[in-house]
């Protein structure tokens, strides 16, 4: 069964809902308000253990708003299966992987303010990452260009990610769960700073 955009499979046991990635929340709550009595008429004579949603995230505020509708017709436990999100609320544990192979992405242009990309594997920037951008990599970070914006590397929590551009003027820098504010004065002398890596105490070294 689908419908623009929400498409449902039905188990004995459990109802999946799938969700276009781009679908706009308030349409989305819009055709489950429709179709959920319908498909409450399906389990007439039974109850799923699991309402699964899945393709695409929402925040925390979304999900509240969707459970509230959800549990008007289901009692079951409803599961928000998204996709892997990369960043410090997505790092459950972090670990030490092995940096010198991974899966990479190339972009070809400066990034502007408000600009965000992100990639599982490492990313490549072949030019400048600006003030109020984003780049945020699971593995490695390289910015051919300077580096204004924040940088999160090793964002699925691998401590041996590192960050390398042509010149590092960020405020924050983040590698894996860990945080470091820059100040202004760091870049005010005469060395650029290119690098930035964890060394054995977990913090966040800049040269």
């Amino acid at each position: 069964m689908s419908n623009n955009g929400i498409g449902f499979s039905f188990r004995r046991k459990q109802i999946t809902i799938r969700v276009r990635e781009h679908i706009d929340f308030k349409e989305f709550v819009s055709k489950i308000k429709k179709k959920l009595p319908e498909v409450r008429v399906l389990y007439k004579n039974s109850e799923p253990d699991i309402i699964s949603i899945i393709g695409r995230d929402f925040n925390e505020k979304e999900q509240m708003i969707i459970k509230k509708i959800v549990s008007n017709f289901f009692i079951g436990k409803i599961k928000f299966n998204n996709t892997e999100k990369l960043g410090l609320y997505g790092i459950h544990k972090p670990f030490k992987k092995e940096i010198s192979v991974s899966e990479t992405k190339y972009y070809t242009h400066s990034l502007r303010s408000g600009q965000r990309i992100e990639f599982v594997g490492s990313i490549v920037v072949l030019g400048d990452v600006n003030n109020g951008a984003e780049v945020i990599a699971g593995e490695n970070i390289i910015i051919l260009g300077t580096l204004r914006g924040l940088a999160h590397a090793g964002a699925r929590g691998n401590k041996e990610a590192i960050i390398s551009a042509g010149s590092i003027e960020t405020s924050q820098l983040r590698i894996s769960n860990i945080i470091r504010n820059c100040e202004k004065n760091e870049f005010e002398n005469t060395i650029i700073k290119t690098n930035a890596y964890l060394d054995k105490n977990d913090k966040i070294i800049l040269e």
